[in-house]
């Protein structure tokens, strides 16, 4: 057979255990593997800034993978619709396979490229692969989907799991019509606010296996116990591999068992790490199931919830100026390095909508732009997951203290020094509160507040309260705080 398949690479930017490539490449056809950068994206859903840097160098890096085996992986701009339509001509190709999405528009494009390319006798067939189990397959008793986690996770670990597969012998086209990469202009410029980041990161499979590979051999056993801890280098940072598809989920997770088998001690702590993959998984379903998640509140009551959009507010958030030392420091990290940890992104968010009463939705486009593992199913239902108006949502009234949470998980102020210099200086029974030290305390630290750091845009103790007002507002019954 000489029969040219179009391997339509999305979110899966990777040659390994990538079941489309496994088709596409049976029975001797030809492979074209294609990238299109479709900014076709409705609302306010276009590729961020810090996802397009990763892009680029996620797409080099595919691109050399795919030379190094004789092929060329071709690139084009524009409606996806339209160019593999035009591809499917220019080749004579009687096929296109990919990866599935999950997005609410991605479902809807793959339905009408099924009937545009089946119209001309081309099959389009789409693949799992971005995740460990399809939605659908993991159903309460009553055939619904699962709303609260710990349910999912536990009817999730009672399925089978397909074993990830190697890269097949592949028949690559030689169709050689392309856009260049750099002509795209992905990466930041004036200014290169990107400029350390590949001190951070690299991107792309290899870098990705590296990734999995140092932290089950350094930090998984200490993942546990520590993992709170933003000065501790314990996260796995997969979750940009895992965003952009250069690493599966079945591979993950195929190396944590082995693990396992290979040190016993570790099992704790893999189980997890294992169970914010599910977390990464839940989310997925629930996108699925309720397509509406990023946009609108999970819980309706949320809908007429008080917001108090105002823009200086939101600006001081964003610059890591609030003057709550734990708060501006994860901002900064997060403009420094395009990620912030994990126990800090629920800080500054429960910061923004709590303490601030902006809209979970300002927070979320942040993080959408800013992130390199920006994703809409983790990040639209993290984000209503603090605001309280998610599935399997904190209670509302759960209102992180900036304060209590700086001095408990970062006691020593590594974290904070890290990234609010302004203030290092300051011994650590201040560090967290540096409104409380004293004048001569201050000056030794050479810190005028409100000039050097900011004051503090709210106070805690009136900013909570006019928090747990709000949600009165909405729930109309008695709450209490944790």
């Amino acid at each position: 057979m000489t029969d040219t398949v179009i391997l339509w690479f999305r979110q899966d930017l990777r040659l390994n255990d990538l079941p489309a490539l496994q088709a596409a490449s049976r029975d001797g056809r030809r492979v074209l593997p294609l990238y299109i950068f479709d900014e076709d994206s409705p609302g306010d859903w276009v590729m961020g800034g810090a996802s397009r840097w990763w892009l680029h160098h996620s797409l080099s890096a595919l691109a050399r993978d795919i030379e190094d085996q004789g092929g060329k992986l071709i690139f084009r701009r524009g409606k996806s619709r339209e160019v593999l339509g035009d591809i499917c001509k220019s080749t004579d190709a009687t096929a296109v396979y990919c990866s599935r999405r999950y997005e609410p528009w991605a479902s809807e494009e793959e339905k009408m490229l099924h009937e545009d390319l089946g119209n001309s006798d081309i099959d389009f067939k789409r693949y799992g692969g971005t995740l460990l189990h399809e939605p659908g397959n993991v159903m309460t008793q009553s055939g619904g989907p699962y709303k609260v986690f710990t349910p999912f996770w536990r009817a999730c670990l009672e399925l089978d799991r397909a074993e990830p597969v190697p890269v097949p012998d592949v028949t690559w086209s030689t169709f050689t019509k392309s856009d260049a990469l750099d002509d795209w202009q992905l990466r930041p410029t004036s200014p290169n606010w990107a400029a350390s980041w590949e001190e951070y990161w690299t991107p792309g499979e290899d870098g990705a296996q590296q990734r999995l590979h140092d932290f089950l051999e350094e930090s998984v056993s200490r993942y546990a116990d520590e993992r709170d801890f933003p000065a501790e280098e314990v996260s796995s940072r997969l979750s940009p591999h895992l965003h952009h598809g250069e690493l599966s989920p079945r591979q993950v997770w195929a190396m944590c068992e082995q693990k396992k088998l290979e040190t016993p001690a570790s099992e704790k702590a893999i189980k997890k790490f294992q169970a914010e993959i599910g977390w990464r998984e839940f989310s997925y379903h629930l996108l699925h199931f309720f397509p509406e998640i990023p946009e609108k509140a999970f819980k309706e009551n949320f809908a007429d919830f008080p917001w108090q959009p105002d823009k200086t507010r939101l600006e001081r958030w964003q610059q890591g100026q609030t003057g709550y030392p734990i708060v501006d420091a994860g901002m900064r990290e997060l403009w420094a390095t395009g990620t912030m940890h994990n126990r800090i992104r629920m800080v500054v968010a429960s910061f923004l909508c709590k303490h601030l009463l902006q809209h979970w939705r300002s927070g979320e486009d942040w993080f959408w732009d800013t992130l390199v593992d920006a994703d809409m199913a983790s990040n639209g239902c993290s984000w209503q997951w603090v605001a309280g108006s998610g599935a399997d949502a904190a209670p509302y009234f759960r209102i992180f203290n900036p304060i209590t949470q700086g001095e408990k998980f970062d006691k020593h102020g590594d974290y904070v020094r890290q990234w609010v210099p302004e203030i290092a200086r300051l011994p650590n029974k201040y560090l967290h509160k540096p409104w409380e030290a004293s004048k001569e305390a201050l000056e030794e630290a050479g810190i005028k507040l409100g000039s050097d750091y900011p004051e503090p845009i709210v106070d805690h103790k009136e900013a909570r309260q006019a928090a747990l007002d709000a949600y009165e507002d909405i729930k109309g019954s008695n709450t209490s705080s944790s």
